[in-house]
């Protein structure tokens, strides 16, 4: 090749060149951004839409419904989800992968436009949103102190949080748990009733009082002066003066008919940190944004804060998502360094020469540094997976240089000089060593035309392998050949020193090299016994592959490995209508209990919120506590074994359901790994159906949390308005549910600036009247004719129990029943509910359906083994390229079925179910394991074009290759290896990878060396009886080499 003829006569320029990398990649792996996983697009849209006061049946029927039959119409929705809850409608919109979601934003904007104006006036504008996993809060800061509430969110809001959200990088920072001032105008009913006026008509009058507007313009001389109207209240005496007309003429002063003053707003939250009252800010990155990067910012930030804070206030940090990633980074570096250090140690042992492991020592790390140029150019970032990419390949990458390597130690062996020896030896097994790394890299190839999660997660992986490979396949035929020509010398060897550190080296060399002359004459003989028995090998393989499948069962399946983050989420729920302070005290008990176990590092508790990042409203009868651990290499067990404590810790908190679960970053997945969805029209049946399969669920081993969106119910007094009576007296319903929304919710009439403040004025019926039922029929309505009626002249009112949300799917309602795992892996927990819910009879016009991770993973994988298909064939045609024959490939396939027996072995041993990151692993052995075989048939051939019979040639071959079969294999396993022990934070990602390619790969490898041969006897033996069959040619004495 020119090209290592080149490199060899050119050293200088080859140096140059690798500076030129070197100098590159440092500047690009600087200015990489860091994160815990890549960036993902995720076909996903949400449209929030508020509706304050409405119960889930009125959002649902005045502005879900409507907003569906809108959206629903836009090309490429995949699925559309709804939740009607309290106040609130959410719209979920999911659509095909690959979808431009920008255009897709713009298409439901325009859609929602052609029907906000149908909705309530009552009703907020539609929001849309596109969903991003990187959203999510980076970090939670606590601000706490001797002052009172009040005081402590005026400084959170005016002196902290403006410098955190100036912070580089910070997209959003969300205030929890403060308290806001309002003006509260508590109108009596008695003044109303006496005077004829209504609540609305207050509500109404404050309103078009507190105005400010521009006039025009006035000219004065030279100047032209801005004429401008203000009519803003400046202080509350202001409100308490606005005069009221009186409909038979003249007026009363606001504050003679309703008590004025400036309140707190009415708690819907309470936050606290270990056990004391706190506010909280939640800090979302920029998308774009480095992680690591912005959380140094916002700490520099930190520091000039808590110099301007008050005595007393202190800003602390309850969540940094950035340690975890720093953790996990670190690990994979660490496995990283570990496998290549591996590696040298093994090429060592083999080589017994300091100069030639010197030359690929020094080629690795220019690919490793070469590979970060790449990914820079690429627009990736240093993730778990791409870094978990570099980890994967730093074993493979040796591997042609070791072939190029041995090649030319073996050419000074036999008395080339340096030059020659380094040119003829590194082009005599170039073109294998090119078809090597191709194959492996073809493998990938696939991914990029796969859509899905599994291939959005893995691409980023696939493409630093890919790089990496190829980067050391170019480092292996330019700075190997170019070193080898100026640093091997002929019959080096490290000196017999029998003493010290070299003395004990040199012992250990000389076992190393004892123990491999046993394995090579004892594959010798195995390899002369092997082709005289050529049928006993064959049918032996196919034995251990058909018993591989006895074990198939015992491997179990699911969606992604749970990493160990030591965060553990705990929802809290009470019966509903449960007070927000009882709510309070029940999430400070199970805090309280907490306090006994050692791991527990932070605790962050909110009652009267969904959880630490819900979305949407909470209920006064929820409560979450968030649960920091210390880091994972200062505790003895798991997060899993903490969290079953804090299980059996929690389970008697009297009228408490509580669940238990971890918190995964990264959002991957449908939520629940078991997620049953029940479609139909009526929610009484939809319950009952519920509570059915609920039961199934929970009689199934490995179920844990099982819960279904249809609860109890929340007690509410229904205002069942006669429509027909009130038209008589000239009203509508529009007209009644805003006189009650208003006297028993509130209205806000208008706001007024107070210090730089906007503060609400509601106009509301007295406290005392809101806690009489009795008071509610007798609420007065004013008549279009000026006269006053009570409630119940139009109305009945009835205590019931609704729903606490309303549930749809593509326009259907449902119910969902879902659950956690414990024990048991997802596919067979999947598989034993399946046969339950066969055996339900389901009425006409509903139906169930299985989705969650369970849906997930089930696409994931269809995906991934159309990939694997795709990525044998092309593996099959590279090989038929460089051999320009079809049989030959075919020869090296029957190195896979060996794969098969290692991968479901290494599961079964490791008990890692196969999972998506697993089925990784078994692509990419689709195009690592041929390479020795590929090695191995190449060389015979070679043997064969030099005039020796093939059996001979095979005998030949097998040995000779022998050594660097075993030494690409061992440095490929050995890099793997600090990976599959799966130490560390970050880690369980790479786990199930590296075990099924070291299983794998080591099975193949034992298989290949025998069963290769053999088969290539048996398909030589029928490609020269088809030729005299059929062509009447003659057995062939030469064949075609790379």
């Amino acid at each position: 090749m020119k090209l290592v003829d080149v490199s060899v006569k050119r050293p200088i320029g080859v140096i140059m060149i690798v500076l030129a990398i070197i100098l590159m990649g440092t500047i690009s792996l600087r200015n990489l951004a860091i994160d815990l996983y890549p960036k993902l697009n995720l076909p996903i849209s949400v449209v929030m839409t508020e509706y304050e006061g409405a119960a889930p049946q009125e959002v649902e029927k005045l502005v879900t419904k409507p907003l569906e039959g809108s959206l629903g119409t836009i090309e490429g929705i995949k699925k559309l989800q709804s939740t009607s809850a309290p106040g609130q409608s959410l719209i979920i919109l999911q659509f095909d992968w690959g979808s431009n979601m920008d255009e897709k934003i713009n298409s439901m904007r325009d859609k929602l436009d052609l029907v906000t104006s149908f909705l309530p006036e009552e009703a907020g504008k539609p929001l849309v949103l596109k969903l991003d996993p990187t959203a999510i809060p980076i970090m939670r800061l606590s601000v706490s102190g001797d002052l009172d509430q009040n005081r402590l969110t005026q400084i959170a809001e005016d002196v902290i949080k403006p410098r955190l959200e100036r912070t580089p990088g910070v997209a959003n920072v969300s205030l929890l748990g403060s308290k806001q001032k309002e003006v509260k105008v508590e109108v009596s009913p008695v003044y109303l009733n006496g005077y004829g006026i209504s609540i609305n008509q207050i509500t109404q009058i404050l309103g078009s009082e507190n105005l400010s507007a521009t006039a025009g313009t006035l000219q004065k001389g030279d100047q032209e002066l801005q004429l401008r109207i203000n009519g803003e209240f400046e202080n509350i005496d202001q409100i308490k003066n606005v005069l009221i007309p009186l409909p038979k003429g003249g007026t009363v002063k606001l504050q003679d008919i309703a008590k004025i003053t400036e309140v707190d707003k009415k708690i819907t939250e309470i936050t606290k940190v270990s056990g004391k009252p706190s506010l909280t800010f939640d800090i979302s990155k920029k998308s774009d944004g480095n992680t690591i990067k912005v959380s140094d910012e916002l700490y520099q930030s930190m520091e000039g804060i808590e110099k301007v804070l008050p005595q007393g206030v202190h800003l602390d940090t309850v969540y940094d998502l950035s340690v975890f990633i720093r953790q996990s980074v670190y690990n994979v570096l660490r496995n990283l360094i570990v496998g290549g250090l591996l590696a040298i140690i093994i090429l060592y042992l083999f080589l017994k020469n300091l100069r030639s492991t010197l030359v690929i020592g020094i080629a690795m790390p220019i690919a490793v540094i070469s590979t970060f140029n790449l990914i820079y150019f690429t627009g990736e970032s240093l993730n778990l997976l791409t870094l978990g990419g570099l980890a994967l390949g730093i074993g493979m990458m040796v591997d042609s240089a070791i072939v190029i390597l041995e090649n030319i130690f073996r050419y000074r062996e036999q008395g080339y000089e340096m030059m020659e020896a380094a040119q003829e030896g590194s082009k005599e097994v170039a073109p294998a060593v090119i078809a090597s790394a191709l194959t492996t890299v073809a493998v990938f190839i696939p991914i990029v035309f796969v859509k899905g999660l599994a291939a959005e997660l893995f691409r980023p992986l696939a493409l630093t392998v890919s790089f990496s490979l190829l980067a050391s396949l170019i480092a292996s035929l330019t700075i190997v050949p170019m070193l080898s020509a100026r640093l091997l010398k002929k019959g080096e060897k490290e000196p017999n020193i029998a003493q010290g550190f070299k003395g004990v080296l040199y012992k250990v060399l000389f076992a190393f090299e004892r123990l491999m002359n046993k394995v090579y004459d004892k594959y010798r003989s195995a390899l002369k016994w092997s082709l005289g028995h050529r049928k006993t090998v064959v049918f032996g393989t196919l034995a251990l592959v058909v018993a591989t499948f006895a074990l198939v069962p015992l491997v179990g399946t699911e969606f992604i490995p749970t990493m160990d983050q030591g965060e553990i989420n705990i929802d809290v729920t009470l019966p509903q209508g449960t007070l927000l302070q009882e709510t309070d005290q029940t999430v400070a008990n199970i805090e309280s209990k907490l306090s006994g176990i050692p791991e527990v590092k932070t605790v962050f508790t909110s009652a009267g919120n969904g959880g630490a990042f819900a979305m949407g409203i909470g209920n006064s009868n929820i409560g979450n506590l968030y649960v920091k651990l210390v880091p994972l290499a200062e505790r003895d067990r798991s997060t899993d074994e903490v969290m079953e404590e804090i299980r059996q810790v929690t389970k008697k908190i009297p009228g408490a359901e509580v669940k238990v679960s971890q918190i995964q970053s990264g959002g991957f997945g449908s939520g629940s790994p078991i997620s049953i969805m029940i479609s139909g029209d009526d929610l009484t049946v939809l319950e009952q159906l519920a509570e059915q399969v609920k039961a199934e669920v929970m009689q199934v081993e490995g179920t844990r949390n099982v819960e279904s969106s249809v609860d109890e119910g929340r007690p509410e007094m229904q205002i069942l308005v006669d429509r027909d009576k009130a038209s008589l007296y000239g009203l509508n319903f529009a007209q009644i549910m805003s006189s009650v929304k208003t006297g028993f919710n509130g209205q806000v009439a208008t706001r007024y600036r107070n210090e730089g403040r906007e503060i609400d004025v509601r106009v509301t019926l007295p406290e005392e009247y809101k806690k009489d039922m009795n008071q509610v029929g007798e609420m007065l309505l004013q008549t279009p004719f000026g006269t006053q009626i009570p409630l119940k002249e139009v109305a009945s009112i009835v205590q019931v129990k609704g729903p606490t949300q309303i549930e749809r799917e593509d326009q259907k309602r449902k119910v969902t029943i879902t659950s956690d795992l414990v024990g048991r892996d997802l596919g067979s927990v999947t598989k034993d509910i399946q046969a339950k819910l066969d055996q339900l009879h389901l009425p006409d016009g509903y139906m169930y359906e299985m989705g969650g991770q369970v849906k997930d993973m089930a696409d994931a994988f269809g995906d991934l083994q159309y990939a694997l298909i795709l990525a044998i064939f092309l593996v099959y045609m590279v090989m038929a390229v460089q051999f320009e024959a079809i049989t030959y490939p075919f020869i090296i396939m029957f190195s896979m079925p060996a794969t098969f027996i290692g991968i479901v072995v290494g599961l079964v041993i490791t008990g890692w179910p196969l999972s998506i990151p697993a089925f990784i692993g078994v692509i990419m052995l689709a195009g690592i394991v041929v390479n020795n075989a590929i090695v191995l048939v190449d060389y015979i051939n070679i043997l064969r074009k030099r005039g020796m019979e093939r059996k001979e040639a095979i005998l030949k071959a097998g040995p000779n290759r022998l050594r660097p079969i075993l030494m690409t294999t061992l440095t490929t396993i050995l890099g793997l290896i600090p990976l599959m022990l799966g130490i560390g934070e970050g880690a369980e990602t790479q786990a199930p990878l590296a075990t099924v390619m070291v299983f794998g790969l080591s099975f193949s490898t034992l298989v290949t060396l025998l069963l290769v041969p053999v088969m290539y006897l048996y398909i030589d033996d029928f490609e020269n009886w088809v030729k005299r069959k059929w062509f009447g040619g003659r057995s062939k004495k030469h064949v075609r080499t790379s």
